[in-house]
């Protein structure tokens, strides 16, 4: 058997693995020799992975690590660019791949529980969106992080939603028009990553961000965090409107009574998750 042949009927590794330490799931982006890009399979397994935990009680925060030198290099080109002999030239396949991508990092933000990347190394294009669409992020001393389609004509439209949504406008618009990467410190003063970690500490750094929100209340993280992005898009008024809506809903619930008694009697208190 030629070696071509083995390789072909070779297994193929899985593109997403998935660990549980404790309460918290990790999920591990495992296509190290392709920089870990967002290919078609890798964006539904993630998002398929995401939708699992959604209703899981067991699982209480997720960390979104990477496999090899790079936490992910956005968009498998290859994959893409494979499709420019379509009748339409790639356009509905285009289409296909930015909508599902888009709908694998709302279910990020959505899902009802903590995620926090850790990142190894380089973080670009849908990679950085990956990032910022986390709820908190650790990254390695030796990350980097760009949006670099512009310079190969691709300016990075949807990462840049994420992007703008983290970093301030002026900072996210050199990022976006350069394509130049910062390091992990400048994403850190920015505000793109929580905190910068010693290499090769990062994943546990993660696991342990995660695991100090699920010592939390699950029902009042789950509320608090889904307040949060929605008010993050109204206008001020709104926004305390919709606020004082969810602290009102929040204090009938059996978790404040028990945590503000707790607080008050000097113990700890003890969740029900409602």
């Amino acid at each position: 058997m030629s070696a071509q042949a083995a390789r072909a009927r070779a297994p193929q590794a899985p593109t997403l693995l998935r660990e549980t330490v404790g309460s918290i799931t990790v999920l591990t982006l495992n296509r190290p020799a392709a920089r870990n890009s967002l290919s078609e399979g890798l964006i539904a397994e993630l998002h398929g992975a995401l939708d699992e935990i959604r209703d899981d009680n067991n699982v209480r925060g997720v960390v979104i690590a990477a496999n090899g030198p790079a936490f992910s290099a956005g968009h498998d080109m290859k994959e893409l660019t494979a499709r420019r002999s379509d009748a339409d030239r790639g356009r509905a396949y285009f289409a296909q791949i930015m909508n599902a991508c888009s709908a694998m990092m709302q279910a990020v933000v959505n899902l009802p529980k903590p995620v926090v990347a850790a990142v190894p190394g380089i973080a670009t294009a849908a990679g950085c969106q990956l990032v910022a669409s986390c709820d908190l992020a650790v990254a390695s001393e030796t990350a980097t992080f760009a949006t670099p389609g512009v310079d190969i004509g691709l300016f990075c439209s949807t990462p840049m939603v994420a992007l703008s949504r983290n970093v301030p406008r002026k900072q996210a618009m050199e990022m976006l028009l350069t394509g130049e990467p910062i390091t992990a410190v400048a994403a850190q003063n920015i505000g793109l990553i929580n905190r910068v970690v010693p290499a090769g500490t990062e994943r546990d750094a993660a696991i342990a961000l995660a695991q100090k929100v699920a010592l939390k209340s699950a029902y009042t993280v789950k509320l608090g965090k889904e307040a949060f992005y929605r008010q993050a898009e109204m206008s001020l008024a709104e926004a305390y409107r919709y606020a004082a809506e969810v602290m009102t809903e929040n204090m009938m619930a059996r978790d404040a009574e028990e945590g503000i008694g707790a607080f008050l009697e000097k113990r700890d208190p003890k969740w029900q998750d409602k």
